[in-house]
């Protein structure tokens, strides 16, 4: 399982440990993900995804999964919330 955010798509960063002695060592920033179910509205079903704690407050402000999604970039979703995505546009431009 690859440590990347699933709606966001926020992963590792690197950078250096520094001590004391400002002797500096490389170190990785690990995300803070956090596997949640998420409700969909228009589809009536839930989603479990593995996603970062920012990405979790960010549904949330925007209103839900269905309006995350539909607002989001293609580009920083997996594959399995673009399938979601994409049932989410089937449904809408249906109606």
């Amino acid at each position: 399982m690859s440590r990347r955010c699933e709606l966001s798509g926020k992963g590792v960063l690197t950078g250096n440990r520094v001590s004391h002695s400002n002797i500096k060592s490389r170190r990785r920033y690990l995300p803070n993900l956090n596997a949640v179910s998420l409700q969909s509205e228009a589809l009536g079903k839930t989603f479990r995804f593995r996603i970062a704690a920012a990405a979790l407050r960010t549904v949330d402000h925007r209103g839900g999964l269905d309006a995350f999604l539909l607002k989001a970039r293609d580009e920083e979703l997996s594959p399995r919330a673009l399938d979601v995505k994409r049932e989410l546009q089937k449904i809408a431009a249906a109606s």
